[in-house]
């Protein structure tokens, strides 16, 4: 039984699907904290968490929070957001099962991380739009792969045998969604941050962060 969350004027329809790590010393962030530490690599982490929350709490939809590990109690509110954990054997499954759940219930889901601090509330209404008219919708990373997916009828084939964190899935995804025919509306293409250098940068065009 999936729980209800009680809000006014929210799109029935849509999900909105955020895959969060859970935010642990040591376990998050792993290439910043080669450069910055682990305590650095976690503080970045929940600066990313709480921008993530904050744009999310703006979106009017069912909103998904999807745990890497065990559910929490934390910032994001459970009258807000209804809380899952993540299954499946690598990061294709765990979404492929998180789409698998939503579209049992809702016409379109859209899934994002807690990696692109430049990801904002306009740019998911955008992705939540295009799939009035498009089958998919994507936002590209500049390193080849995605902070968003979205889609109305669920394409197995985009879950499954993908290289993940290889450079590839975007170009993969794109090519897998053409080749069946489906519609695709594609996004601006943002940063992840997945460095030190991308957080860096980060703060250097955003004054006042």
């Amino acid at each position: 039984m999936i729980k209800t969350v009680t809000s006014s004027n929210i799109l029935e329809d849509t999900a909105l699907i955020i895959f969060v790590k859970n935010p642990k010393l040591g376990t998050v962030k792993t290439r910043i904290a080669k450069d910055a530490g682990d305590e650095k690599a976690l503080e970045i982490y929940k600066r990313l968490l709480k921008h993530t929350r904050e744009q999310c709490n703006l979106i009017d939809c069912r909103r998904y929070l999807f745990y890497g590990s065990e559910i929490i109690d934390d910032e994001w509110s459970t009258d807000q957001y209804i809380k899952k954990e993540q299954r499946g054997a690598d990061l294709g499954e765990r979404m492929m099962e998180a789409f698998i759940e939503v579209l049992t219930v809702h016409k379109k889901a859209i899934i994002i991380g807690s990696d692109c601090i430049y990801l904002d509330a306009p740019i998911i209404r955008q992705a939540i739009e295009a799939l009035d008219n498009h089958d998919k919708v994507i936002g590209p990373t500049y390193d080849g792969g995605y902070y968003l997916l979205g889609m109305k009828d669920l394409q197995l084939d985009l879950f499954l045998n993908v290289p993940w964190s290889s450079g590839k899935e975007y170009g993969i995804t794109k090519e897998r969604i053409l080749n069946v025919g489906s519609s695709l509306s594609e996004l601006e293409k943002l940063n992840d941050i997945d460095y030190l250098k991308d957080w860096e940068e980060y703060l250097r065009s955003t004054p006042g962060v």
